[in-house]
């Protein structure tokens, strides 16, 4: 009886579960239900309308407009420095159904009405339209023993149809048409289905027979192109950047890049320097077409040149510290004696308390056998480190007083250095005596620097040179400026940290720095310790719809970085000590402006002669810090001129960095004031 009752019980509570799981599921089902209905009223009925809309978006087909105005480039007295020009282009474009014979009957075409300048075409080139005009012929040429190679993928395609073109005799290539040779290459350069510019800037007669003729030329077209302007021609030219050319569009390497934000394959972008740091506001936006059904367009929205740039440069400036340096660096080579290995100089202008830079400029030497020529290497300024010498000793005094292994007065006998197993080091001069901190400076004592950084080497070897670095970094050496170009230096930091090479630290003979480091360096002294980032760019502005400039978008405001971590006393002794300078080692240096400051500075340097990779010949490098008034600095300067003497020749010095730094200061004193 127990089990009867038991089992009935049993079979009603699984009934009553199965029933709460079947209430379960058609509830879920009812909901389900209940959504789709919902939603299907939202899109049919309540949202009709939107939706609608959307899907005719969806459907829209764009056409985008292809060449855009890039922005304009203006100097900080919004001189125009690069503007657009059109230009008249022949292109072709390959559509449906383009066959070969359809290419060689536009050459043939092209040939006869058009000039053509051949002169840059290559025997690769010419090798591949021969085999083009020849193939059968040039097949037989191949061996079983060739044609087995490839069979078996022993050699690639590439290399199998490469094998074809060297069959091709020298008389035979002496027979080509370079012309249709040419027009080839350029039919069928870059990527296949991309727009090709077979000729710029044609002319009246070219254009109207390109028109008159388009039925019989398949793909090809005249175009309205746009090349950049340059108004003040190389001046500032190569920090002003490139762009793609007409004919290549993005650059290969980058396309994946440039396609990602939303690019074309013909589009042209800036590659170096300012043209490729502001890419994105020089860039314009395309028109936008809608394809309607006819086959007609119809403008979406309508298209707009790129942003405008007003740069910190300032023009006049910088074409003439450019006229200096290339009179200077002509007049040292070719007459001061020592300059066997001198190449050239640099300069760099800057306003120290917003980071602004006036004038950016390095003038060199390329040789050429027995001969040499002036070349802009003004890239080197961001990249190319050199050896500062004493001009870093505001950085080294600044390690003392932080450290308090000196303070304010604190004095001491100029002396030679002796460290076991090493040559004595010296100041520059035997009869220096007793200096005080601000003496030692004026006068660029060695010794102060080495006893300094003796004192902290023996208090703390392990971490001594991280705390010059730490320092040095502070002021802007050793670390990036921030600066806004691409691909920037950090300059060379030794590794070993041997007792005598913190000596060589301490008087700018160890690491090295490239000039933007030092213009950041004497910018910050200037400046009181306020390490602002240097820059070029000042405003950007609106794009307008006529020859002014538009409506200002943004003003760049400085940015600083850091200040330095230095009670402000002693950073004035700093800056006390350099106005000192300019009464002795430093006197001329900056011409007739009033009341400066600076510092000098002499390295030992080293020139690779031959190429190979190895130091040949010890030199010795020249180089200025400066700013005035020093009171309230209007500009910071930096000159630089590496490898002004071949030490072993003589004791002469070419005045080369006196003469540039004079002339350029006054030059700043005249524009500026």
């Amino acid at each position: 009886m127990y089990f009867i009752l038991n089992y009935n019980q049993n079979i009603n509570g699984d009934l009553m579960k199965n029933n709460n799981r079947l209430y379960i599921i058609i509830s879920l089902i009812l909901l389900i239900f209940s959504f789709i209905i919902f939603k299907l009223y939202t899109i049919q009925i309540k949202d009709k309308f939107y939706y609608k809309k959307r899907l005719e978006k969806s459907l829209i087909t764009k056409i985008y407009s292809e060449d855009v105005p890039r922005g304009r480039i203006y100097d900080r007295n919004y001189n125009l420095l690069v503007d657009n020009v059109g230009v008249r282009s022949i292109v072709f474009k390959r559509i449906s159904n383009t066959t070969t014979k359809d290419i060689l009957k536009n050459i043939d075409i092209l040939k006869n009405n058009i000039d053509i300048d051949s002169s840059s075409v290559k025997e690769y080139d010419l090798r591949e339209y021969y085999y083009l005009l020849n193939s059968k012929e040039i097949d037989g040429r191949i061996n079983n023993k060739e044609k087995m190679s490839y069979k078996k993928r022993e050699i690639t395609s590439n290399e199998y149809y490469n094998l074809k073109l060297k069959k091709i005799t020298n008389e035979e290539l002496s027979k080509v048409d370079k012309d249709k040779a040419y027009l080839y290459y350029l039919f069928n350069k870059g990527y296949y289905y991309e727009e090709k510019t077979i000729k710029n800037n044609i002319s009246e007669k070219e254009y109207a027979f390109i028109i008159e003729n388009k039925d019989k030329l398949k793909g090809i077209d005249v175009k309205l192109k746009w090349e950049r302007k340059y108004l003040y021609g190389n001046t500032f030219r190569i920090m002003l950047g490139n762009i793609t050319s007409s004919s290549s569009g993005l650059l290969k390497e980058e396309k994946d890049y440039y396609l990602k934000k939303g690019y074309s394959l013909n589009d042209r972008v800036g590659v170096s320097y300012l043209e490729k740091q502001y890419e994105y506001l020089l860039k314009g936006k395309k028109t936008i077409y809608k394809l309607n059904k006819d086959n007609s367009y119809s403008i979406i929205k309508e298209g707009v040149r790129g942003n405008d740039i007003v740069l910190t440069i300032d023009i006049n400036l910088q074409k003439e510290v450019e006229n200096i340096l290339k009179e200077e660096v002509i007049n040292a080579k070719e007459n001061d004696l020592n300059t066997n290995y001198y190449d050239g100089s640099s300069v760099i202008i800057t306003k120290p308390d917003t980071g602004e830079i006036l004038a950016f400029s390095s003038i060199y030497l390329l040789y050429d056998k027995d001969n040499y020529r002036l070349y802009d290497n003004s890239q080197s300024l961001v990249n190319n480190p050199v050896t500062p010498g004493s001009i870093v000793k505001g950085a080294s005094m600044s390690v003392g007083y932080k450290t308090n292994t000196i303070s304010i007065g604190t004095k001491m006998l100029d002396e030679c250095i002796k460290l076991k197993g090493a040559p004595l080091k010296c100041s520059w001069s035997s009869n220096l005596g007793i200096l005080d901190d601000s003496s030692a400076i004026m006068y660029s004592s060695n010794s102060y620097q080495y006893k300094i950084a003796l004192s902290i080497y023996d208090k703390n070897k392990e971490n001594s040179f991280n705390i010059y670095r730490d320092m040095f970094n502070q002021y802007g050496l050793g670390v990036k400026s921030q600066i806004d170009l691409p691909n920037e230096s950090l300059g060379n930091k030794g590794i070993k940290t041997d007792k005598g090479l913190l000596l060589d630290y301490s008087i700018g003979q160890y690491d090295t720095y490239t000039p933007v480091q030092i213009a950041s360096y004497i910018s910050t002294i200037a400046s009181s310790g306020n390490r602002y980032k240097l820059h070029f760019l000042k405003e950007i502005r609106n794009p307008s719809t006529n020859n002014e400039i538009g409506a200002i978008k943004k003003t760049i405001k400085p940015v600083l970085i850091n200040k330095v971590n230095l009670d402000d006393n002693y950073i004035q002794r700093i800056r006390y000590s350099f106005t000192r300078v300019m009464t002795s080692l430093g006197y001329g240096y900056m011409g007739d402006n009033i009341n400066p400051a600076g510092k000098t500075g002499t390295a030992q340097s080293f020139k690779d002669i031959d190429g190979d990779g190895n130091i040949d010949v010890e030199t010795l490098s020249k180089a200025f810090v400066g700013y005035a008034p020093s009171d309230n600095p209007k500009f910071a300067l930096v000159v630089l001129s590496p490898n002004v003497r071949y030490s072993k020749n003589s004791k002469y010095t070419s005045p080369v960095n006196f003469k540039i730094s004079k002339r350029v200061s006054n030059k700043v004193f005249e524009i500026l004031k």
